[in-house]
């Protein structure tokens, strides 16, 4: 959640495999080579595969 852009991070399956991911939503994407390495989202974590997915800005919402 400290990287850039990173509004939050969940599971879930992989769209073509089936496989489990670690899913990680940003407000947008920006090519790798304009980030900082440390901003930098890794493609697996301890052995899981990660998806960027991009959601735009998010907010909480009042009651309706």
């Amino acid at each position: 959640m400290r990287l850039a852009n990173v509004t939050g991070v969940g599971t879930g399956r992989d769209e073509h495999s089936g496989a489990d991911v670690i899913v990680v939503f940003v407000t947008h994407r920006v090519p790798r080579d304009r980030l900082r390495d440390e901003d930098v989202v890794p493609d697996v974590l301890d052995g899981v595969p990660v998806r960027v997915l991009a959601i735009g800005d998010v907010g909480a919402q009042g009651d309706a």
